[in-house]
């Protein structure tokens, strides 16, 4: 009887051993996921803001709120320099135009500020790490 009992009591450590150790990993494997860049990169209880496709979509404040700015390829040059309106700036923006876009601290697109490319098939940026004054669409 005792040897019943004791394997009985091995056996349930052994599964409660492996539990522990399994519900470990799952955190980690969640970090990983969010890091690895699985969704896209967004604060947390954020939605992402409206944009439809083959836009540049810019918002005033962070998190894709306050006033929304949007522009086209149609109505925009290519490789060119486009200051937003005098006086305006954003802090959180979606790239849906299908081609890089770099964003500018200068409003006359000057790389002695901070500026960031960001890519063209859906790139979503809750936070600017700076404000955003003018920016580039490039060719392909």
């Amino acid at each position: 009887m005792r040897t019943n009992l004791t394997r009985t009591n091995l056996t349930r450590t052994a599964v409660l051993g492996a539990v522990l150790a399994v519900s470990a990993l799952v955190p980690q494997a969640l970090a990983h996921d969010r890091v690895a860049g699985a969704a896209p990169e967004r604060s947390p209880g954020v939605a992402l803001g409206t944009c439809e496709a083959g836009r540049l979509c810019l918002w005033k404040k962070p998190d894709f709120t306050g006033a929304r700015q949007t522009f086209e390829l149609s109505d925009t040059d290519i490789d060119s320099c486009v200051p937003l309106p005098k006086g305006s700036d954003a802090q959180s923006l979606a790239n849906r135009t299908g081609r890089p876009v770099t964003t500018y601290q200068s409003a006359e697109c000057a790389e002695t500020g901070e500026f960031e490319t960001y890519p063209g098939g859906g790139t979503w940026t809750p936070r600017s790490p700076y404000q955003v004054r003018a920016f580039k669409i490039w060719e392909n």
